[in-house]
Formats: C-alpha cells, structure tokens, sequence
C-alpha cells in the first residue's frame, strides 16, 4: 500500500452562535489519505464537508469557529500544534485547495498570471521570471491556450471553465503532496466538468499528488474515486471502497443517496426518489444519538439515545448504523452495476 500522509482523528470544529448555542459542524471525523489516493467525501450541504477541509488548513475563522479537539496528521506531524506561521508554509506547498466558487476566490484586481506567480515566489527560491515561467507550464499544462497571453488577463476574462483550471495550476504551483478540491465541478457545464476531472486525475497520475474531492456528485465518485467517506451531521457514517460503498450500501442514508439518482435502466413507473426531511440542526440534535433518527423509516429509541459507532461490514467497509440489516431488501433494489 502506499505512503499514508494524512491522518485526521477525532476532530472536532463547531460554530458558537449568537445565542450561545454550539453547532458541531464536524463531529469526531476520522480518515486517512494515502500518496496518489483519490478519497471523496460525500453528502448533503451542511453536513460538515467543507468545514472539514477548511480544519485540516486551520482555515477556520474564529471567533465563531473553533477546532476543538482531535489530530491532523500530515506525515506524522500534527498541524494543530504548528504556528501559524508554520501553517502559512504548509499551505499552498505541500497541502493545496482548490475552492467551491472560482469567480469569488480569485482575486479580481490581480491578473491570472501574478496570482499562480505570488504562491511560487511565497514557496521557493525562484526568480520573478523563473516564476513565470512556471506559471506558463501550469496553464500549458490545464490546457489553457495562448499561455503567454492569458497571463496577463483578469479572472473576468476568463469562462468560468478556464477560471477553474487556473484555480488548479495554482494550486498544483508547488506540486504539493495533497490537493483538497472542494466541489470543483460545482459552477462548470457537463462538458467542462469532465476535462476539469480528466485534468485532475492526470496530475495526480503524474506526481503522485494525493486528491480529496468534495462533492455531492455520485458519478464523480464512480469514476474517479478510490475510496469513500459518506458524511451526514458532521460525520462520517459509511467508508470503503468505490466498489463497497456503490455495490453494497448498508446505511440507510447512503442507500437513499443512491436511489435518488436518476436510473435510464429502470421504467419510468419507478419516479424520482427523496430523502424526506431536512438536514439536522447540529445546534439541537444531542451528541449522543444517530444524526439521521428524524429522517430514517428505521429508526427507534434506540437511534434516539445511543450513538451507532462504526463497524465493519466486510474487508475496510465500515458503517454506522443500529439497523443496516433492516435495509436489505431496499439495498437490492438501489446496487449500482
């Protein structure tokens, strides 16, 4: 197996509200990353996806936000007891992120090329042109064309497409050892959305850059994914395999996941599938019970009151949940093939 290079454990990041209420974003969250791995991590909005990426840069902005307790270990050192200036060279050079909304984090006052430039000159010994140079092989290498000319453009100058791709090259600037993409494709048509993908999965074919994508898009996860991290409430209640989690859901919420994605290989009679409900309140839902309980058909006093710890299922499969057996016959019915 390869190289294991992070290691979340345990973390814990909640939001304290104006009323004084906590909200657990993240919630006990544990997953490693190995060298050249594509893991993606699934879920609804608000459960805790992108907050934690953002807690693995301590990127979280306090007040409100807190990184209460757990470890982040990037080759067995843990960045929660780095300096802040310790994190600002970790960042951008050996842990990169790609954010949601390209339009909105690029700065607009600064061109394309100054932008890639900035990360290069903030990380190495490289000179100005030494640095643009780079700069140019990044955007040649997202097949951006015209490099030489599009350095010199405004983020407003490029399509929403091209403005993706250069969120990339900076973020590959440094060749870092892990690449965070938080939703990517998010903004992009369905045609730019695959070259972006493609362009992703070469570089990390390339140099060995681990990817931790975030989405809620199952056929990226399908195609691209090595393995799988389910989250719901601020935790992560499924894990495996692509194959494990695609062929052989057992939790309840992954299950109704997958069945709400449209089916061409099902009659039409069949309908389009919901999860009833709405996401949790973290702020409300006590810390000792199965975040999904107000959604579920199968739950019971138990899913009230006791919190389901993840087991396994079968080889690294693991789930959390107190009735999985319960969902056999609904299982048969979503398996992807």
């Amino acid at each position: 197996m390869a190289e294991k290079i992070l290691e979340v454990k345990h973390l814990c990041t909640s939001f304290i509200q104006e009323d004084g209420s906590e909200l657990r974003a993240v919630d006990d969250l544990s997953y490693e990353v190995h060298e050249g791995e594509c893991v993606a991590i699934i879920g609804e909005s608000g459960s805790g996806k992108s907050v934690s990426a953002l807690s693995i840069l301590r990127l979280i902005p306090y007040p409100p936000g807190i990184i209460k307790s757990g470890q982040i270990l990037y080759r067995g050192e843990d960045l929660m007891e780095k300096s802040d200036a310790q994190m600002e060279k970790i960042r951008g050079k050996n842990i990169s992120m790609i954010f949601q909304e390209p339009s909105t984090s690029l700065n607009p006052v600064m061109t394309i090329g100054n932008q890639i430039m900035e990360n290069i000159l903030i990380h190495s010994d490289a000179t100005r042109e030494q640095a643009r140079e780079r700069a140019k092989e990044l955007l040649e290498m997202v097949d951006i064309p015209n490099p030489d000319v599009r350095l010199k453009d405004y983020p407003y100058q490029f399509s929403g497409g091209m403005q993706q791709r250069a969120m990339i090259a900076m973020g590959m600037s440094c060749s870092p050892d892990i690449l965070i993409c938080d939703e990517p494709t998010t903004a992009l048509d369905v045609t730019v959305q695959a070259q972006v993908l493609e362009q992703l999965n070469g570089l990390r074919s390339k140099y060995g850059t681990a990817i931790i994508i975030i989405t809620h898009n199952l056929g990226i996860v399908a195609r691209y994914a090595d393995t799988v991290k389910i989250m719901y409430g601020g935790r992560v209640i499924e894990s495996g395999t692509a194959d494990d989690v695609f062929e052989r859901p057992c939790h309840p919420y992954t299950i109704g996941l997958i069945r709400a994605v449209p089916r061409l290989d099902l009659p039409r009679s069949r309908g389009l599938h919901t999860i009833e409900g709405e996401p949790p309140n973290m702020a409300k839902i006590s810390p000792g019970c199965c975040p999904f309980h107000l959604r579920c058909k199968y739950a019971d006093d138990r899913c009230r009151n006791e919190r389901p710890e993840a087991g396994p299922v079968g080889g690294g499969h693991m789930c959390a949940c107190h009735h999985m057996e319960l969902a056999e016959e609904e299982r048969k019915e979503v398996v992807v093939h």
